[in-house]
C-alpha cells in the first residue's frame, strides 16, 4: 500500500467530493459530516486514497494558513489509469476543465492534467513510476 496519502482542504467539500467521484472516478471510503461541514472523508482510486475535509479555522487549519499568509494552498497529485485517453474524455464530460491534453511524456506514457473545483490540478497517466527501469 502507499505510504503516502495527499490530503486537501477544501470551501466547498461536498461538491469536491461529488466532482471526484462523478469526473476522475474516486469512490467514497468514508465521509463524515456535520451538516456541510466534511470533517474527514477518505476517497479511493485503484490503490491510492487521498483523504479531505472542509476548510475550517480548527489547529491544522491554522498551521497551514501560518505557513504562507494569504497563500492559496494547491496540490497537484499525479494518479495512474489504464486509458488516458478515455479518462479524460470522462472528466471533460463531467464537467472537468482540462488544462492539458493527453500527450506522451518524454519519460514514457502518456498523460493528460485537470482541475477540480477548487483548483488543484490533476495529472492522470499510465506511466508507472513503481515500475522497474531495468525491464
Amino acid at each position: 500500500m502507499p505510504s503516502i496519502i495527499p490530503t486537501f482542504r477544501y470551501d466547498d467539500a461536498p461538491a469536491a467530493i461529488d466532482f471526484l467521484v462523478d469526473a476522475f472516478g474516486f469512490e467514497v471510503m468514508m465521509d463524515i459530516r456535520d451538516g456541510d461541514l466534511v470533517d474527514h472523508a477518505q476517497l479511493r482510486h485503484g490503490d491510492g486514497m487521498v483523504m479531505l475535509g472542509s476548510t475550517r479555522p480548527d489547529a491544522f487549519g491554522a498551521l497551514v494558513a501560518d505557513h504562507a499568509p494569504g497563500a492559496r494552498h494547491v496540490s497537484t497529485p499525479y494518479v495512474m489509469v489504464a486509458d488516458v485517453a478515455a479518462h479524460a474524455r470522462h472528466a471533460r464530460s463531467a464537467g472537468a476543465t482540462i488544462l492539458s491534453e493527453p500527450e506522451d511524456q518524454d519519460y514514457g506514457g502518456a498523460n493528460y492534467v485537470a482541475a477540480d473545483t477548487e483548483g488543484n490540478v490533476w495529472s492522470f497517466g499510465d506511466y508507472d513510476p513503481w515500475a522497474s527501469s531495468d525491464d
